[in-house]
Protein backbone atom coordinates (compact mmCIF):
# COMPACT_ATOMS: atom_id res chain seq x y z
CA UNK A 1 0.00 0.00 0.00
CA UNK A 2 2.98 2.33 0.67
CA UNK A 3 4.91 1.41 -2.04
CA UNK A 4 1.77 2.06 -4.35
CA UNK A 5 -0.07 4.98 -2.59
CA UNK A 6 3.32 7.17 -1.63
CA UNK A 7 4.81 7.57 -5.29
CA UNK A 8 1.56 9.76 -6.15
CA UNK A 9 2.93 12.43 -3.62
CA UNK A 10 5.96 12.87 -5.88
CA UNK A 11 6.00 15.11 -8.68
CA UNK A 12 7.40 13.95 -12.17
CA UNK A 13 10.90 14.69 -13.26
CA UNK A 14 12.05 15.05 -17.31
CA UNK A 15 14.26 12.59 -18.01
CA UNK A 16 17.72 13.58 -18.36
CA UNK A 17 19.61 13.79 -21.26
CA UNK A 18 22.64 12.03 -20.72
CA UNK A 19 20.74 9.43 -19.48
CA UNK A 20 22.69 6.24 -20.34
CA UNK A 21 19.80 3.57 -19.47
CA UNK A 22 16.16 4.12 -21.38
CA UNK A 23 13.88 6.86 -19.38
CA UNK A 24 11.46 6.22 -18.75
CA UNK A 25 12.60 2.20 -17.88
CA UNK A 26 10.49 -0.60 -18.92
CA UNK A 27 10.39 -3.55 -16.85
CA UNK A 28 10.63 -4.33 -13.29
CA UNK A 29 14.48 -2.63 -13.18
CA UNK A 30 15.82 0.78 -14.05
CA UNK A 31 16.39 3.65 -12.50
CA UNK A 32 13.12 5.55 -14.13
CA UNK A 33 9.97 4.28 -13.14
CA UNK A 34 7.24 6.24 -15.16
CA UNK A 35 4.86 5.86 -12.74
CA UNK A 36 1.77 7.76 -14.46
CA UNK A 37 3.85 10.54 -15.68
CA UNK A 38 3.75 11.64 -19.06
CA UNK A 39 6.31 10.82 -21.92
CA UNK A 40 9.89 11.97 -21.33
CA UNK A 41 9.43 12.03 -17.88
CA UNK A 42 9.92 9.44 -14.55
CA UNK A 43 8.73 9.70 -10.57
CA UNK A 44 12.25 9.49 -8.37
CA UNK A 45 9.87 8.26 -5.43
CA UNK A 46 8.32 5.28 -8.12
CA UNK A 47 12.08 4.34 -8.94
CA UNK A 48 13.05 3.91 -5.45
CA UNK A 49 9.94 2.23 -4.04
CA UNK A 50 9.46 -0.36 -7.31
CA UNK A 51 12.86 -1.88 -7.74
CA UNK A 52 14.13 -4.16 -5.47
CA UNK A 53 16.16 -3.66 -2.42
CA UNK A 54 19.27 -3.92 -4.08
CA UNK A 55 18.30 -1.55 -7.25
CA UNK A 56 17.31 1.07 -4.70
CA UNK A 57 20.60 0.70 -2.57
CA UNK A 58 22.94 1.45 -6.26
CA UNK A 59 20.68 4.17 -7.03
CA UNK A 60 21.22 5.82 -3.74
CA UNK A 61 25.16 4.78 -3.88
CA UNK A 62 25.48 5.66 -7.60
CA UNK A 63 27.52 8.66 -8.63
CA UNK A 64 26.92 11.80 -11.27
CA UNK A 65 22.85 11.23 -9.72
CA UNK A 66 22.80 14.34 -7.66
CA UNK A 67 19.54 15.55 -9.61
CA UNK A 68 17.74 11.99 -10.57
CA UNK A 69 16.08 12.52 -7.08
CA UNK A 70 14.53 15.10 -5.82
CA UNK A 71 15.01 16.29 -1.75
CA UNK A 72 10.70 15.51 -1.57
CA UNK A 73 11.46 12.45 -2.67
CA UNK A 74 14.37 11.38 -0.41
CA UNK A 75 12.47 12.92 2.87
CA UNK A 76 9.27 10.99 1.91
CA UNK A 77 11.25 7.67 1.16
CA UNK A 78 13.23 7.88 4.44
CA UNK A 79 10.47 8.24 6.94
CA UNK A 80 8.60 5.38 5.32
CA UNK A 81 11.54 3.40 5.80
CA UNK A 82 12.16 4.28 8.68
CA UNK A 83 9.02 3.53 10.09
CA UNK A 84 7.94 0.55 8.65
CA UNK A 85 11.54 -1.10 9.59
CA UNK A 86 10.65 -0.43 13.57
CA UNK A 87 7.20 -1.69 12.78
CA UNK A 88 8.31 -5.14 10.64
CA UNK A 89 10.99 -5.71 12.93
CA UNK A 90 8.80 -5.15 16.24
CA UNK A 91 6.14 -7.99 15.29
CA UNK A 92 6.04 -11.81 14.72
CA UNK A 93 7.30 -11.76 10.72
CA UNK A 94 10.26 -12.90 9.52
CA UNK A 95 11.82 -10.01 8.08
CA UNK A 96 15.27 -8.58 8.65
CA UNK A 97 16.84 -5.26 9.49
CA UNK A 98 19.91 -5.08 7.64
CA UNK A 99 18.64 -4.04 4.46
CA UNK A 100 15.96 -1.60 5.67
CA UNK A 101 18.73 0.20 8.14
CA UNK A 102 21.37 0.32 4.84
CA UNK A 103 18.04 1.81 2.98
CA UNK A 104 17.52 4.56 5.35
CA UNK A 105 21.03 5.08 5.96
CA UNK A 106 21.77 6.03 2.29
CA UNK A 107 18.89 8.16 1.94
CA UNK A 108 19.47 10.10 4.82
CA UNK A 109 23.05 10.35 3.70
CA UNK A 110 21.76 11.46 -0.02
CA UNK A 111 19.73 14.13 1.73
CA UNK A 112 22.68 15.68 3.94
CA UNK A 113 24.59 15.62 0.37
CA UNK A 114 22.37 17.34 -1.71
CA UNK A 115 21.33 19.82 1.52
CA UNK A 116 25.35 20.55 1.02
CA UNK A 117 25.51 20.85 -2.41
CA UNK A 118 25.74 24.07 -2.79
CA UNK A 119 29.33 24.16 -0.38
CA UNK A 120 30.36 21.30 -1.44
CA UNK A 121 32.06 19.57 -4.33
CA UNK A 122 31.37 15.87 -3.03
CA UNK A 123 28.84 13.41 -4.98
CA UNK A 124 25.43 12.72 -2.72
CA UNK A 125 26.65 9.33 -3.35
CA UNK A 126 29.37 9.25 -1.10
CA UNK A 127 27.22 11.09 1.62
CA UNK A 128 25.13 7.94 0.89
CA UNK A 129 27.37 5.59 1.53
CA UNK A 130 28.74 7.61 4.61
CA UNK A 131 25.32 7.54 5.54
CA UNK A 132 24.50 4.07 5.62
CA UNK A 133 27.71 3.01 7.60
CA UNK A 134 26.90 5.31 10.39
CA UNK A 135 23.02 3.97 10.41
CA UNK A 136 24.82 0.52 10.73
CA UNK A 137 27.73 1.12 12.80
CA UNK A 138 25.35 3.58 15.38
CA UNK A 139 22.33 0.87 15.04
CA UNK A 140 23.66 -2.60 15.36
CA UNK A 141 27.15 -1.83 16.34
CA UNK A 142 28.71 -3.06 13.65
CA UNK A 143 32.21 -2.12 12.48
CA UNK A 144 34.72 -4.62 10.64
CA UNK A 145 32.02 -6.45 8.44
CA UNK A 146 30.06 -3.61 8.03
CA UNK A 147 33.49 -2.00 6.00
CA UNK A 148 33.65 -5.43 4.19
CA UNK A 149 30.10 -5.29 3.16
CA UNK A 150 30.29 -1.41 1.85
CA UNK A 151 33.92 -2.27 -0.02
CA UNK A 152 32.36 -5.41 -1.90
CA UNK A 153 29.26 -2.92 -2.55
CA UNK A 154 31.08 -0.40 -4.06
CA UNK A 155 34.61 -1.70 -5.13
CA UNK A 156 35.85 1.17 -4.01
CA UNK A 157 39.10 0.53 -2.01
CA UNK A 158 40.15 4.41 -1.42
CA UNK A 159 36.62 4.96 0.43
CA UNK A 160 37.68 2.44 3.56
CA UNK A 161 39.65 5.15 5.83
CA UNK A 162 36.81 7.14 5.25
CA UNK A 163 34.05 4.64 6.06
CA UNK A 164 36.37 3.24 9.03
CA UNK A 165 36.27 6.75 10.69
CA UNK A 166 32.65 7.48 10.03
CA UNK A 167 31.93 3.95 11.49
CA UNK A 168 34.27 4.84 14.63
CA UNK A 169 32.03 7.84 15.39
CA UNK A 170 28.64 6.46 14.91
CA UNK A 171 29.46 3.58 17.39
CA UNK A 172 31.00 6.01 19.87
CA UNK A 173 28.46 8.16 20.01
CA UNK A 174 26.08 5.30 20.57
CA UNK A 175 27.48 3.67 23.10
CA UNK A 176 27.52 6.53 25.38
CA UNK A 177 23.70 6.55 24.85
CA UNK A 178 22.27 2.78 24.53
CA UNK A 179 23.30 -0.85 23.77
CA UNK A 180 22.62 -1.99 20.38
CA UNK A 181 19.03 -2.80 18.81
CA UNK A 182 20.14 -6.81 19.10
CA UNK A 183 20.91 -5.85 22.88
CA UNK A 184 17.84 -4.26 23.22
CA UNK A 185 15.56 -6.83 21.76
CA UNK A 186 17.11 -9.36 23.95
CA UNK A 187 16.26 -7.14 26.80
CA UNK A 188 12.86 -6.35 25.84
CA UNK A 189 11.89 -9.98 25.11
CA UNK A 190 13.17 -11.06 28.49
CA UNK A 191 15.56 -13.82 27.08
CA UNK A 192 17.78 -15.53 29.55
CA UNK A 193 21.27 -13.25 28.43
CA UNK A 194 24.41 -13.06 30.34
CA UNK A 195 27.02 -10.93 29.41
CA UNK A 196 30.73 -12.17 27.95
CA UNK A 197 32.18 -9.38 30.84
CA UNK A 198 31.69 -8.90 34.12
CA UNK A 199 29.68 -5.78 35.21
CA UNK A 200 32.18 -2.93 37.19
CA UNK A 201 30.53 -3.50 40.42
CA UNK A 202 31.11 -7.39 40.71
CA UNK A 203 34.71 -6.28 41.04
CA UNK A 204 33.77 -5.52 44.53
CA UNK A 205 31.45 -8.09 45.41
CA UNK A 206 32.17 -11.84 46.59
CA UNK A 207 30.42 -15.18 45.55
CA UNK A 208 28.81 -15.97 48.85
CA UNK A 209 27.34 -12.02 48.50
CA UNK A 210 24.67 -13.00 46.08
CA UNK A 211 23.62 -16.45 46.94
CA UNK A 212 20.05 -16.34 47.79
CA UNK A 213 18.43 -18.88 50.35
CA UNK A 214 16.67 -21.03 52.15
CA UNK A 215 18.80 -23.68 50.45
CA UNK A 216 17.75 -26.74 49.09
CA UNK A 217 19.65 -29.98 49.29
CA UNK A 218 19.30 -33.43 49.09
CA UNK A 219 21.11 -36.53 51.13
CA UNK A 220 22.69 -39.22 48.93
CA UNK A 221 19.84 -41.69 50.50
CA UNK A 222 16.60 -39.27 51.02
CA UNK A 223 12.77 -39.70 51.44
CA UNK A 224 10.86 -39.91 49.07
CA UNK A 225 8.32 -37.49 50.41
CA UNK A 226 11.04 -34.65 50.90
CA UNK A 227 12.06 -35.06 47.00
CA UNK A 228 8.53 -35.02 46.13
CA UNK A 229 7.64 -31.81 48.20
CA UNK A 230 10.54 -29.84 47.00
CA UNK A 231 10.44 -30.91 42.99
CA UNK A 232 6.46 -29.79 43.49
CA UNK A 233 7.43 -26.03 45.49
CA UNK A 234 10.64 -24.79 43.38
CA UNK A 235 11.04 -24.51 39.62
CA UNK A 236 14.97 -25.35 40.51
CA UNK A 237 16.48 -27.54 37.80
CA UNK A 238 19.41 -29.03 40.06
CA UNK A 239 19.47 -29.70 43.87
CA UNK A 240 23.34 -30.56 45.82
CA UNK A 241 23.34 -33.82 47.26
CA UNK A 242 25.05 -34.25 50.68
CA UNK A 243 26.06 -37.31 52.80
CA UNK A 244 25.26 -37.02 56.39
CA UNK A 245 26.12 -39.02 59.47
CA UNK A 246 25.28 -42.17 59.60
CA UNK A 247 26.50 -42.78 55.95
CA UNK A 248 29.71 -40.43 56.92
CA UNK A 249 31.41 -39.41 59.67
CA UNK A 250 31.00 -35.50 58.81
CA UNK A 251 28.68 -33.83 55.89
CA UNK A 252 30.70 -34.50 52.57
CA UNK A 253 29.24 -32.40 49.09
CA UNK A 254 28.54 -35.39 46.90
CA UNK A 255 27.50 -33.42 43.70
CA UNK A 256 24.51 -32.73 41.68
CA UNK A 257 21.12 -33.47 40.70
CA UNK A 258 19.05 -32.80 38.12
CA UNK A 259 15.52 -32.29 37.84
CA UNK A 260 14.81 -34.07 35.05
CA UNK A 261 16.94 -37.14 37.21
CA UNK A 262 15.34 -36.90 39.68
CA UNK A 263 12.17 -37.81 37.88
CA UNK A 264 13.16 -40.40 35.95
CA UNK A 265 14.21 -42.10 39.41
CA UNK A 266 10.95 -41.37 41.07
CA UNK A 267 9.06 -43.01 37.85
CA UNK A 268 10.61 -46.70 38.32
CA UNK A 269 9.28 -46.46 41.61
CA UNK A 270 12.27 -48.50 43.05
CA UNK A 271 12.26 -47.64 46.63
CA UNK A 272 13.54 -48.89 49.90
CA UNK A 273 12.26 -48.95 53.10
CA UNK A 274 15.28 -48.42 54.93
CA UNK A 275 17.75 -45.42 54.59
CA UNK A 276 20.82 -48.02 53.31
CA UNK A 277 23.71 -46.59 50.56
CA UNK A 278 23.19 -49.24 47.29
CA UNK A 279 25.86 -50.12 45.06
CA UNK A 280 25.67 -47.92 41.43
CA UNK A 281 25.27 -51.11 38.97
CA UNK A 282 22.31 -52.40 41.39
CA UNK A 283 20.45 -49.65 40.56
CA UNK A 284 21.41 -48.91 36.94
CA UNK A 285 20.60 -52.34 35.84
CA UNK A 286 17.02 -51.16 36.08
CA UNK A 287 17.49 -48.20 33.29
CA UNK A 288 17.94 -48.64 30.00
CA UNK A 289 20.93 -46.35 28.15
CA UNK A 290 18.14 -43.46 27.11
CA UNK A 291 16.02 -43.16 30.08
CA UNK A 292 18.18 -40.70 31.00
CA UNK A 293 18.75 -39.27 27.80
CA UNK A 294 17.78 -35.42 27.32
CA UNK A 295 14.07 -35.31 26.17
CA UNK A 296 12.72 -32.86 22.91
CA UNK A 297 11.15 -29.49 24.25
CA UNK A 298 8.14 -30.57 26.20
CA UNK A 299 8.19 -33.85 26.07
CA UNK A 300 10.18 -35.11 29.18
CA UNK A 301 8.19 -35.37 32.79
CA UNK A 302 6.61 -33.68 35.02
CA UNK A 303 6.03 -33.97 38.37
CA UNK A 304 2.60 -33.46 37.74
CA UNK A 305 2.40 -36.76 35.80
CA UNK A 306 3.50 -38.72 39.12
CA UNK A 307 1.65 -40.13 41.65
CA UNK A 308 2.59 -41.52 45.11
CA UNK A 309 0.67 -43.41 47.90
CA UNK A 310 1.22 -42.29 51.27
CA UNK A 311 3.30 -45.49 52.00
CA UNK A 312 5.93 -44.37 48.89
CA UNK A 313 6.41 -41.14 50.40
CA UNK A 314 7.47 -42.72 53.42
CA UNK A 315 10.25 -45.00 51.60
CA UNK A 316 14.13 -43.90 50.51
CA UNK A 317 15.68 -43.71 47.30
CA UNK A 318 19.33 -43.45 47.20
CA UNK A 319 20.74 -40.44 44.45
CA UNK A 320 24.29 -41.67 44.44
CA UNK A 321 24.23 -43.47 41.28
CA UNK A 322 22.36 -40.30 39.55
CA UNK A 323 24.66 -37.58 41.00
CA UNK A 324 26.86 -35.74 38.80
CA UNK A 325 29.97 -36.15 41.47
CA UNK A 326 31.89 -33.91 39.45
CA UNK A 327 29.92 -30.40 39.63
CA UNK A 328 31.65 -26.69 39.13
CA UNK A 329 32.55 -25.29 42.67
CA UNK A 330 34.16 -22.29 44.06
CA UNK A 331 34.92 -20.59 46.97
CA UNK A 332 32.42 -18.37 48.93
CA UNK A 333 34.90 -15.58 48.78
CA UNK A 334 36.12 -15.98 45.23
CA UNK A 335 35.32 -12.67 43.58
CA UNK A 336 32.25 -11.79 41.85
CA UNK A 337 33.40 -10.87 38.46
CA UNK A 338 35.82 -14.15 38.40
CA UNK A 339 32.57 -16.39 38.88
CA UNK A 340 30.45 -14.45 36.89
CA UNK A 341 33.08 -15.11 33.45
CA UNK A 342 33.75 -18.71 34.62
CA UNK A 343 29.81 -18.80 34.66
CA UNK A 344 29.29 -17.27 31.02
CA UNK A 345 32.57 -18.66 28.90
CA UNK A 346 31.65 -22.48 30.42
CA UNK A 347 27.83 -22.01 29.83
CA UNK A 348 27.20 -23.53 32.60
CA UNK A 349 23.57 -24.39 34.23
CA UNK A 350 24.92 -24.42 37.86
CA UNK A 351 28.21 -23.15 39.46
CA UNK A 352 28.01 -24.28 43.49
CA UNK A 353 29.16 -21.98 45.99
CA UNK A 354 31.07 -23.62 49.00
CA UNK A 355 31.90 -22.14 52.30
CA UNK A 356 35.88 -21.66 53.56
CA UNK A 357 35.38 -23.45 56.29
CA UNK A 358 32.03 -25.83 56.47
CA UNK A 359 29.90 -25.78 59.83
CA UNK A 360 30.10 -29.15 60.63
CA UNK A 361 27.42 -29.07 62.75
CA UNK A 362 24.85 -27.70 60.34
CA UNK A 363 25.08 -29.67 56.90
CA UNK A 364 23.04 -26.96 55.41
CA UNK A 365 25.92 -24.63 55.71
CA UNK A 366 28.46 -26.79 54.04
CA UNK A 367 26.94 -25.17 50.54
CA UNK A 368 25.49 -22.19 49.88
Amino acid sequence: MCSYGLPWLAACTPCPVDAVEQCPTVGRSGNYKNFQCPPGHYNGLASLFFNTNDDAIRNLFSNGTSTEFQMSSLFIFFTAIYCLGLVTYGIAVPSGLFIPVILAGATYGRIVGTLLGSISDLDPGLFALLGAASFLGGTMRMTVSVCVILLELTNDLPMLPLVMLVLLISKTIADSFNKGVYDQIVVMKGLPYMEAHAEPYMRHLVAGDVVSGPLITFSGVEKVGNIVHALRLTGHNGFPVLDEPPITETPELVGLVTRSHLLVLLNSKNFMKGRVKTSGSFVLRRFGAFDFAKPGSGKGLKIEDLDFTDEEMDMYVDLHPITNTSPYTVVETMSLAKAAILFRELGLRHLLVVPKTPDVRDPSHFLS
